[in-house]
């Protein structure tokens, strides 16, 4: 057992919201562990938000209410925030801090980290390769995940990213390897926490992941641990026992929410939309922690979850994740309100690391150029589209109505995928070929004549 030399101070300075100050101390460490005593004895945990010579401001977990300044006792633990990891944490879910959700006890830690950790050293990664199926044709053949990539989803409100989300934790797999799913919740309200839980018991999947749920009444500070945390333990099942592991964080908005409001709280000058300046290194401390390491089998593969306020795609949340992550996979609302799911946009989504990486032996090898001439035909059907609301369809050349049935074909047929259908990337690719085949063989102009012969109207 680790022995402190606890420092321990009577009263407080500054009580604001849920942070104090307190100042005329020993200088303190950044992300400090502080234990903070009221006048009944009740300790809190609280957090060293921003530490100077000789004062530090602290928030308090459980709120800084029925605190007195002059009775109330700090106490400096000089550590951080620790969780514990182990395999064990696989099948189990807990709040935004690590405590068990599910009524059991604690699993049987084989050791605790740092939940602050670091970014992959660039030296040490290795290039992302092979395809993590999510059994969504819109993603595995179209944005393509891959092992060790960083691919955000940019939803706005009322679309079904929380549909998707599970599905693709239900669903998502590798071959032939271990793997597991770290589902993290930030910002939820207590009927989605719910719903996520009851989707992974009832499907069974349960067993392989782990969740970390912070509800929306939780503090600021928690949220903005909770993908810490989250990540602590994906990278130690990734890189001490080599198991691929995908992270899905929802939902990225609250906790750039919850980061605004802390640094509103501390007096900082705000940026872009009121989010403090070091929101793009803020984001990147976190996505930078996935990927491959050399010499180590296991991955971190992550899928954040982001809300963009009046679906702007501009607004600094989704502007700033795009500049750091490897794609984004879009959800359109024009789609959704046309009843289809999932409303995956073909044109804005992208997925940067998909071309070469659909593993070696797994399926065709020119399946880039398939997913390239759906999105080429896909554009020019948006473009005859817009074009027949001017002159009518009745005045469209021949070849321009088999772009639209193309249209039709490929929103019905392959974008449009139940909630619990679960498609393999054969599949998809045969979907795709199916659709395509309803345009003469001389527009296909993305593909070999050696792949138009062999598959062209044979699926």
């Amino acid at each position: 057992m680790k022995e402190y030399n606890l420092r321990e101070y009577l009263g407080l300075d500054e009580i604001v919201g849920p942070v104090f100050v307190i100042r005329n101390i020993h200088n303190v460490g950044y992300n400090e562990l502080v234990d903070v005593v009221d006048k009944d004895g009740k300790v809190r945990l609280g957090i060293v938000i921003e530490a100077g010579k000789g004062y530090a401001i602290v928030e308090v977990l459980g709120g800084t209410g029925g605190l007195a300044l002059k009775s109330s006792k700090v106490r400096f633990k000089e550590e951080p925030l620790m969780v514990g990891v182990s395999e064990d944490v696989l099948g189990r879910v807990f709040d935004g801090l690590g405590n068990p959700l599910d009524g059991m006890s604690k699993p049987l830690y084989e050791d605790y980290v740092d939940v602050n950790g670091f970014a992959i050293n660039p030296t040490a990664r290795d290039y992302p390769k092979n395809i993590i199926e999510t059994g969504i044709s819109s993603i595995d053949v179209m944005n393509t995940l891959i092992r060790g990539q960083k691919l955000p989803i940019f939803s706005g409100s009322g679309l079904p990213h929380d549909l998707i989300a599970t599905q693709i934790a239900r669903q998502a797999h590798v071959k032939k390897e271990s793997f597991c799913v770290i589902f993290v919740a930030m910002g939820v309200k207590y009927d989605t926490a719910k719903f996520f839980i009851k989707s992974f018991e009832d499907s069974g999947v349960l067993e392989r992941v782990t969740m970390f749920l912070s509800l929306a009444d939780s503090p600021s500070i928690e949220r903005l641990l909770t993908p810490k945390l989250a990540l602590s333990c994906a990278e130690f099942l990734a890189f001490k026992k080599n198991m691929h592991v995908l992270v899905i964080m929802t939902d990225m908005s609250n906790y750039c929410e919850a980061l605004r409001e802390l640094s509103t709280i501390r007096g900082e000058i705000p940026a872009r939309k009121g989010y403090p300046g070091y929101l793009y290194s803020d984001l990147a401390s976190l996505y930078e922690r996935a990927g491959m390491i050399k010499g180590i089998n296991g991955s971190i593969t992550q899928l954040p979850v982001l809300t963009m306020p009046n679906d702007d795609i501009t607004h600094p949340i989704p502007d700033l994740t795009g500049y750091i992550t490897e794609g984004q996979i879009v959800l359109e609302r024009g789609m959704y309100s046309r009843g289809i799911y999932p409303p995956i946009a073909g044109l804005p989504s992208l997925s940067r690391l998909m071309k070469d990486n659909i593993g070696e032996g797994l399926t065709r090898e020119d399946h880039p150029a398939l997913a390239s001439q759906l999105f080429a035909c896909y554009a020019k059907v948006k473009d005859i589209r817009a074009l027949a609301s001017i002159i009518g369809e009745e005045e469209l050349s021949p070849l321009d109505n088999l772009y639209l049935k193309f249209g039709d074909d490929f929103e019905k047929k392959f974008l449009t995928q139940g909630y619990y259908e679960n498609r393999s990337l054969e599949q998809g690719l045969d979907l795709g070929w199916q659709v395509l085949s309803v345009l003469p063989a001389d527009e296909l102009v993305r593909i070999r004549e050696e792949m138009i012969d062999k598959y062209y109207k044979k699926t």
